[in-house]
C-alpha cells in the first residue's frame, strides 16, 4: 500500500524532505563587508577572548591576542584579526595561514603596530575565512610608550 502525503508525495519521501530541510531552518547568509558581528549570531565568527598590549622602543605596539574559533579545520578557520582605533580606523591586521585545530583557544603575537598619538585604547576583532570580521571583541588600554 502506498501512503500519500498532503502534496500527493509518498509519505516516506515527504518525511525525508522534511528531515533534510529541518537543519536549514534559521540559517542565514553572512556578509564580509568588514562590519562587526556577534558571537550571539551562532558559530559564524571566532571570538577574541584576551589581549595584552605592550609599547616598544620604536614607538610601535605589540599585541598578544588569544582567540577561539568554533570551526577550526583546514576548510574553515579563524585566519586573523584587526586592531581598531576608537573611531574604527584599522591600525593593523594579522593574517594566520593555517588552522589551530589542536590548540583551542590559541595565542599569537603581532608586532610593529603603529598607533597614533593620543590613542588610549584599541579594540581587537577576529576574522573568519568564510564570514569575515565579527564575534566577541576585546578592548585594551594602551600603556604609555
Amino acid at each position: 500500500m502506498l501512503l500519500l502525503g498532503s502534496a500527493g508525495l509518498p509519505s516516506r519521501l515527504l518525511a525525508l524532505i522534511i528531515l533534510c530541510a529541518v537543519p536549514l531552518v534559521g540559517c542565514s547568509s553572512a556578509t564580509t563587508s568588514g562590519e562587526g558581528g556577534s558571537s550571539s549570531a551562532g558559530d559564524m565568527f571566532p571570538d577574541v577572548i584576551e589581549v595584552a598590549a605592550s609599547a616598544e622602543d620604536d614607538d610601535t605596539y605589540t599585541f598578544e591576542v588569544t582567540m577561539t574559533s568554533p570551526y577550526d579545520t583546514p576548510e574553515r578557520y579563524a585566519d586573523g584579526w584587526r586592531v581598531l582605533a576608537e573611531d574604527g580606523t584599522v591600525l593593523g591586521t594579522m593574517k594566520l595561514d593555517h588552522d589551530h585545530a589542536e590548540e583551542q583557544p590559541f595565542t599569537r603575537i603581532q608586532t610593529g603596530v603603529e598607533v597614533p598619538d593620543g590613542t588610549d585604547s584599541v579594540e581587537v576583532e577576529g576574522h573568519d575565512q568564510a564570514n569575515g570580521y565579527g564575534g566577541d571583541t576585546v578592548s585594551v588600554d594602551l600603556p604609555l610608550p
